[in-house]
Formats: structure tokens, sequence, C-alpha cells
């Protein structure tokens, strides 16, 4: 354990690290029109600033997990916060369009090994017990809280520096979480008496996904059995299911299979999809509302999302006395039911309206969705060996990853089936596009339900007498 003087800096900056890593997710929808334009990029290829980080940090999550039990959290904490640091200052440095693209996947592989580290780091640096939670749900709320700031921080930076600001806000940041990491963080690593890689096993399933995550992007654009996409996700379910047979044959797996017994962990990783399906396509949606129906600017539509933001917040601070109250179970339940409400309300945006009118579905959602990415990591650490907390935190986010990519196409490939089109909506004229989002909230609020029934079927219910050890203090 960590010096006890520096617990309170240890977690800041893996809360911050947290916060870094769900921020450059959305940070980048309110800067695309502008660093699109400036860049020369088509529409359709401009997509790719966005899914080169999400094919990247999807695809190598597993091997990050894996690599951060046996070769130390602490020290790939460093090294993919290195790699996070040198993607920004690649990205805010770029003029061109391949640059931009490598830069976002260069940061999208910092924090496939980030993640995992992170919440290991938590596991070896606190304590058992309220110390541990409190930090958990301190960090996990920052993911919550994180995605909603990053498009209020995206229109700020992009209206009074430029876009570039979106990727050098990251660099000053990196490098004094690299500087403090060894001093307030202590090291810790799975006991392996052989420490094998399982080569095979690390190159079918990343391989595998980034595959299954490239078709899932690209589908919606070039078709879901067009001979450029359908190659892809065929080679990408072989390479996965070769993977299986791998692990069930090998000593050291890269992941083992006990651990899907694990009720808790199962339960979050498909609530980790289900949210990331449902309430990851807000932000695309909303920006898309605001800056081509609304016609906001930039700096307009990062404020316009200050409720969201505010609302997060408060849904951290409401998730101590949930917990303590109505479970892991109840809380998830709460907070998907809230983005169900949230969604149906945003259904009801017109093309002629503003931001009064976003208020009440944002703040509802904002609510939820601090409550559900919270619990999910929480339920998902439950009943987990210290020497695997790296690869089971990467399944939850891997969940997180796949859910978000596959909600997204599915929701245009319904969007794209209506119209009789594959019409970009960024071309659409406001009146369809304005439609076109109503559809897309309306799927969101089919998945929150759906999320809601997986949560009393899957999670383990908590016994009223462990109550207190799930009991999470989030103060800031």
């Amino acid at each position: 354990m960590s010096s006890t003087k520096f617990k309170g800096l240890a977690l800041f900056i893996l809360a911050v690290s947290q916060l870094v890593m769900a921020l450059d997710y959305t940070i980048i929808f309110v800067a695309m029109p502008s660093l699109g334009q400036e860049l020369g990029f088509s529409a359709n290829h401009l997509q790719w600033v966005v899914s080169a980080y999400s094919l990247a940090f999807g695809g190598f999550l597993l091997i990050g997990g894996r690599l951060s039990d046996l070769m130390g959290r602490r020290r790939m904490f460093m090294v993919a916060m290195g790699l996070f640091g040198l993607g920004s200052l690649l990205g805010g440095l770029a003029e061109s369009q391949l640059l931009l693209i490598i830069a976002r996947g260069l940061q999208g592989l910092g924090g496939a090994l980030l993640s995992p580290a992170t919440l290991s780091l938590i596991m070896s640096n606190f304590e058992e017990g309220p110390e541990r939670n409190r930090a958990m749900g301190i960090w996990a709320s920052m993911g919550g809280v994180g995605m909603s700031l990053g498009l209020l921080l995206g229109g700020l930076l992009t209206s009074y520096i430029g876009w570039e600001a979106t990727f050098f806000v990251n660099v000053p940041i990196a490098i004094a979480v690299i500087l403090l990491a060894p001093v307030v963080l202590s090291e810790s690593k799975a006991n392996s008496a052989t420490k094998r890689y399982d080569a095979a096993g690390t190159v079918s399933v990343t391989a595998g996904l980034l595959l299954v995550v490239y078709y899932l992007i690209q589908s919606p654009v070039e078709g879901w059995l067009s001979l450029s996409t359908l190659p892809y996700v065929l080679l990408g379910a072989i390479l996965l299911a070769a993977f299986i047979v791998i692990e069930m044959r090998t000593s050291e797996p890269l992941i083992s299979f006990r651990l899907f017994r694990n009720r808790n962990l199962t339960g979050a990783a498909l609530t980790a999809f289900l949210f990331a399906a449902s309430f990851g396509s807000l932000y695309y949606f909303l920006t898309l509302y605001t800056q081509n129906v609304l016609h906001y600017s930039a700096i307009q539509s990062g404020l316009s999302f200050l409720p969201l933001t505010l609302s997060a917040f408060l849904g951290a601070k409401l998730i101590n006395k949930l917990l303590a109250s109505v479970g892991v179970t109840g809380t998830i339940t709460m907070g998907m039911g809230l983005g169900l409400i949230g969604f149906l309300l945003l259904t009801r945006l017109s093309e002629t309206g503003s931001f009064w009118a976003m208020i009440p579905g944002t703040v509802i959602i904002g609510i939820g969705q601090a409550l559900t990415f919270t619990t999910m990591f929480i339920a998902g650490s439950t009943g987990i060996e210290p020497k695997e907390q790296g690869v089971a935190s990467a399944l939850i986010s891997t969940g997180q990853q796949i859910g978000g990519a596959v909600g997204l196409a599915v929701i245009m490939a319904i969007i794209s089936a209506g119209l009789g089109s594959n019409t970009s909506l960024e071309m659409m004229m406001s009146a369809d596009l304005n439609q076109a989002i109503h559809t897309a909230f309306l799927i969101a609020a089919a998945v929150t339900l759906l999320g809601i029934v997986v949560a009393f079927i899957v999670l383990k219910p908590q016994k009223s007498s462990k109550q207190e050890e799930i009991n999470v203090t989030v103060s800031h």
C-alpha cells in the first residue's frame, strides 16, 4: 500500500486519468467540424477521427489487462499515460488527415493499456473495505462526468483557442501524472511462476476484436453485406473462435473462462455493453442536433451540455445512499430507468427548438449515466482475485467499447433503412435530421429497458448484511 500521506494524491491522479480517458472520447465531437474543414476531411473520412480511437481502445484492452497484471500495474500505467500523451501531442501538431488519425489511434492504444492498470492500482493501493470503496466510487464517477464534460470543454477550447487545444490539453496532464506516479503509487503485479504471455491467444483475440470493431464502424457506411466489409467480420469471428480453443488448452491463458462464472462480472460486462450502446450514442446525436439542426456554434454547442455535466456530478453524489438502500442491482436499474425517461423526453426536440428544451432530458440522463457507469465497475470487481483485477477490468471496458460500436452501428442501420439510403447525417436537411435523431433516441430508450432486464436477471443480488461493504462515499 502507498504511504498514508499520499493516499489523497494517489486517488487524485487515478481519478484524473479516468476523467481524461472519458473526456477524450467526447471532447473531439464539438471540434470535428473545425478540424474537418481545416484538414479537408470528407464526410466519410471524418468519422475516423472518432473511430480510430475506438478501434484501438476496443482491440487492445484485453492484452492491456493481462500485461498490467504481469508486468506491473504502475509500470503499465506510466507507459500507457506516456503513449496517451504522445498521441495527444501528435494530434495537436497534425497538419494532415493521416497523421491525425494515427494520433487518435495512439491515444486509443494508450487508453486501452491505461484503463485496466488504473482500476488495478485502486485495488492494490487502497485497503479493502470503506477506503477502497470510496476510491472506486470517485474513480468510476469521473468516467460518467468526463463524457459530458468533454463536450463542454471541447466547445470552449475550439471556440477560443482552436481544435488543436482539444489535444494539447492532455499533454501537461500526462507529464504531471507520469512524474507523480512513482512517488504516490505502490507497484503491484500478479504472482506468476512462468509469466507466460500466451502469444497465440493474444494475437488471435486482439486481431479478432480489431476486425470485428472495424466491421461495426464501416458497415453503416459501406453496407452490412458489402464485400469491402463482410470479410473482416468473418475473419474476426474465426479468430475469436480460435482464441476460445487456444484458451481452453493453454496452461497460462490470457483470460480464464472461470471468471465468467462470477455473475457480477458477467452482469457488469453486459451492463457496460448496453450502457455504451444507449448512453454512449447520446453525445454524437446531441452534437448533431445542436450544430446541424439548431446551427449552434462550437461554444454554444459545448455550453448546451453544461446541465448534463452538472447532473452527472449530482448523480455521483447520490450513489452512496442508493447502494446502501437498494444495492448494486437497484442502483443500476434506477440509472437505466432514468436513461429511459430522458431519451423519451429528448424525442420531443424540434427543429425550431432551443437549448432550454434539451434540459429536462439531459439532466435526467446525466444522473442516470453517473449511477450506471459507476456501479457497473463496482459490481464487476466483486469476488475477483487481486491477480485478475486487470483482466476483469479489461473485460468490462471491452464490453463498453464493443457496445458503443454496436449501438451506433445498429442505430445508423435502422436510420438508413428508414430513409432507404446511406446518406450521411451531416448532409441531411434539418427536418430530416431531426427525425433521424428522434429515431436514435427511441432505440437508445429501448436498449436501456433491456439493461434493466439484464440487471435483474444476471447481477447477483447483494445480501443486506453486505450492504455496508459496497457503501461508497463519493465526495469531491
